[in-house]
């Protein structure tokens, strides 16, 4: 399906990705609408080191294999465990979830303002792990401090795109993580894991991207 961005004056979107299987079927939506789509991969809240870096690389191959310009937005985890200290027992799609999607996003209508971006848009909310209201207001929040920018707040599930979102990563043959990137995610899915590990097994991410 065609996507439509109405309140645009060009054809440049910024597009921050989380990872490679939430992020491909939205490249290749607003790419084959006639987009020129730029990928913003900025995510400290991932971790391990080594976590962050499987996931960068995989959106880095897509990336190249489109010919999509990707940016490397740096990685800073002592400045994100800063940023959400407090809220080490907040729940999945909580407050410390809130804050770290402003942090993110609000990184990315910054780089979105400095080098002409009109409309910038996110993956996270593609993910059944996350609120996609949640990321919207963080998105509109974070579009609001930097005057001339908008967030694209289509819901990037709908109208099929959990299905491309599924094929195009079994295609491609991505990395699939089994946590959302954060330590307190990644300690929460051990726990659970460690729950049910009782002669079963904890079902992977690719059964609930």
């Amino acid at each position: 399906m065609k996507i439509c961005l109405p309140e645009m004056t060009g054809k440049r979107v910024l597009l921050h990705a989380c990872c490679a299987p939430c992020c491909a079927s939205i490249i290749k939506r607003l790419s084959d609408s006639g987009f020129e789509v730029t990928v913003f991969f900025y995510n400290p809240n991932v971790y391990p080191r080594e976590e962050y870096a499987k996931r960068k690389q995989e959106v880095i191959r897509y990336a190249g294999k489109n010919r999509i310009f990707f940016v490397d937005g740096d990685y800073d985890p002592d400045r994100w465990f800063e940023w959400t200290k407090g809220y080490d027992e907040s729940p999945e799609r909580g407050e410390r979830c809130g804050l770290c999607f402003d942090m993110r996003l609000k990184k990315t209508a910054a780089y979105a303002a400095e080098n002409g971006f009109q409309v910038f848009t996110s993956s996270l909310g593609i993910s059944r792990w996350k609120d996609f209201d949640q990321v919207t207001r963080s998105g509109k929040k974070a579009a609001s401090l930097f005057p001339g920018t908008i967030y694209c707040d289509i819901n990037w599930r709908k109208d099929g795109g959990i299905e491309l979102m599924s094929r195009i990563t079994h295609e491609e043959k991505f990395y699939r993580q089994d946590y959302c990137g954060c330590l307190y995610s990644l300690e929460n899915y051990k726990q659970k894991a460690q729950n049910l590990n009782h002669g079963k097994v904890f079902p992977p991410a690719s059964s609930i991207l």
